[in-house]
């Protein structure tokens, strides 16, 4: 898509440096293309907007919006690095803080820099600088979470800083564009980083300021499939996660609180009060409004800011969001009415509807495959004005969901124990890959999640030698793969495990609890979207991992947590999308 297709289309208007103003809700500076993300907002707001607009539409609480934005169209990326002769480095095998403090020392094109002085001098609120590439939110090669976003206060009291502020942020952006795991992640697919352009998103941080804290109640990632459904749950029912504060908790494949939009009301299938507190959100992401961090542009979190569930109910943002959990009758009780340790479980609005958060969620999830003509996943962040009892959902980001429709037939014959490397009745994809000779695995006997970065380290070295020989693995280890927490996971980015086709993630038989998969997460997105075929193996699963045979197998490589073997004859692998069983035969 580009910009004349939604130029004086649906309130989308060429920036004016002289005429600009707040009511102005979506802008673009420049000719050219908007990029993926960016395309599929201004497809949102002609398509899906309208139907929430008024104050008669059935989610009335709500006001629904795209939060205020100006995309900086993909020319000025081209002319950005001509004049700077950046390719060369861009392209380099340097290190990502090498590429970026080139980046930064650049120079934006003048007519850039004069709009986007005009546009600061008029804005003090908070803004994420994100990418709007070519590539970003196809339905074959999403790049989702692939490359940088940069959250400024923009707070700072003199318009030079701000710009100074602004610019660096949209250089960071521009250089993501060439940093490592963008570049695994494209070797992954048909794409050439050549032909990659990227475009920028200007836009409001949906949220409000709580002393030196700004951040909406929540946000949330909706999917209208559910990969991995529990109970009366369907797939195609969808799944949501939702969580205190800005969204990053869930892209990133941290804590959040998931559901079925067909049973709002029904928790988690966990064992205990005790794990119900274990795994759920205990501090979120804000914008440090406060004493400036130092000085690290290149640094996506420079100006974020973790706090605790005391610094939320501090700031009076839990009424909607919490329950409290009662010692003496062990019981969880909906709301902060009485004194205990708080739990976000979001049962004032899924519960008792509060607001009706979750039927205006269907709404949007419907109207969005339709308008798409496939599965969808959006992004939102959500506020709310708890003395009028109303709130604003933001839009931030939808994007189609890839699905495969190939059937696959799992026989009877599959399931012989001497013949399964292991079996899962909840994998996600669909279906056969043959060919894998080579198994990339954690150690069970060493494994402990407090050493999970170094194993992310392991990990990343024999990929970059797989990948770089063309030769296509079966990866296996523990917890959640990708999840930015290092105690819930193994915090890899798709740098580190790009020539992965086959993921299994298992529990140790010793831990106390299993971890859910993150289904909101940027991690999961990308593996559903690139075919990659993935197996959680519980602890009570009939077909556990043959841990005996894996040890009898050749070893090529074998690091202090991680083993890699090469098998004599290749596996098969086969994942009946249908029923979400998976088989990998020896």
């Amino acid at each position: 898509m580009n910009s004349a297709q939604f130029s004086g289309n649906a309130g989308i208007v060429r920036f004016n440096r002289d005429f600009y103003s707040q009511t102005d809700e979506f802008t673009f500076i420049g000719d050219g293309e908007f990029g993926g993300k960016a395309s599929g907002l201004a497809f949102i707001k002609e398509k899906i907007l309208s139907h929430y607009r008024g104050l008669d539409h059935p989610f009335s609480p709500f006001t629904v919006t795209i939060p205020r934005l100006v995309v900086i169209t993909t020319p000025f990326f081209d002319r950005f690095m001509d004049q700077n002769n950046l390719y060369e480095i861009a392209l380099s095998d340097m290190s990502d803080e090498r590429i970026a403090h080139h980046f930064l020392k650049a120079e934006l094109p003048p007519d850039l820099s004069g709009d986007l002085r005009a546009l600061i001098a008029r804005v003090h609120e908070p803004l994420a600088i994100r990418s709007s590439s070519l590539l970003e939110d196809s339905v074959d090669s999403p790049f989702a979470g692939i490359y940088e976003t940069k959250m400024i206060p923009n707070n700072q009291p003199d318009a030079d800083t701000r710009f100074r502020k602004l610019a660096e942020a949209i250089k960071f952006v521009y250089a993501s564009t060439f940093f490592n795991s963008a570049k695994s992640y494209i070797k992954a697919t048909p794409h050439d980083i050549k032909a990659e352009k990227m475009a920028v998103i200007i836009q409001e941080v949906l949220g409000q300021r709580h002393y030196d804290r700004f951040y909406p109640h929540f946000a949330g990632v909706a999917r209208s499939y559910n990969f991995y459904p529990t109970g009366q749950a369907k797939p195609e029912e969808g799944v949501v996660n939702l969580a205190l504060g800005l969204g990053k908790a869930i892209v990133d494949g941290g804590m959040s609180w998931a559901y079925s939009p067909a049973y709002p009301d029904i928790s988690p299938p966990y064992g205990s009060v005790g794990e119900l507190m274990k795994q759920t959100q205990i501090e979120f992401w804000a914008v440090n409004m406060g004493k400036p961090p130092a000085f690290d542009p290149a640094k996506e979190t420079e100006y974020l800011v973790k706090a605790g569930l005391t610094e939320a109910e501090y700031d009076n943002t839990l009424t909607y969001l919490a329950s409290t959990y009662d010692p003496g009758s062990d019981r969880v009780n909906i709301g902060v009415g009485s004194a205990g340790p708080r739990i976000i479980t979001f049962a004032p609005i899924l519960q008792v509807s509060m607001l009706p958060l979750n039927p205006l969620i269907q709404s949007i999830l419907k109207l969005c495959e339709e308008t798409f003509s496939a599965r969808v996943e959006t992004e939102f962040a959500v506020t709310i004005d708890p003395v009028q009892k109303t709130a604003r959902f933001g839009f931030l980001q939808v994007r189609p969901m890839a699905l495969s429709a190939v059937e696959v037939d799992l026989e009877e014959s599959d399931f012989v124990p001497g013949s399964l490397l292991t079996s899962s009745e909840s994998a996600m994809g669909n279906g056969c890959i043959e060919g894998i000779r080579d198994i990339l695995y954690l150690v069970p006997e060493t494994f402990n999640l407090k050493d999970s970065r170094a194993m992310a380290g392991e990990i990343a070295t024999v990929n970059r030698k797989l990948l770089d020989a063309h030769t296509p693995y079966l990866l296996i280890g523990f917890g959640r793969w990708g999840s930015s927490d290092p105690w819930l996971g193994i915090p890899v980015d798709w740098g580190h495990i790009s020539g992965a086709r086959v993921i299994v993630e298992a529990q140790l038989p010793n831990a106390s609890f299993g971890i859910d998969l993150s289904q909101g997460s940027h991690f999961f997105h990308n593996l559903s979207n690139l075919g990659i075929l993935y197996f959680s193996i519980p602890r009570t699963s009939a077909f556990p991992i043959d841990w005996e045979w894996l040890k009898k197998q050749e070893v090529l490589d074998e690091g202090k947590f991680s083993r890699h073997v090469r098998l004599t004859s290749p596996l098969r692998i086969k994942v009946d999308g249908r029923n979400r069983q998976g088989v990998i035969l020896k």
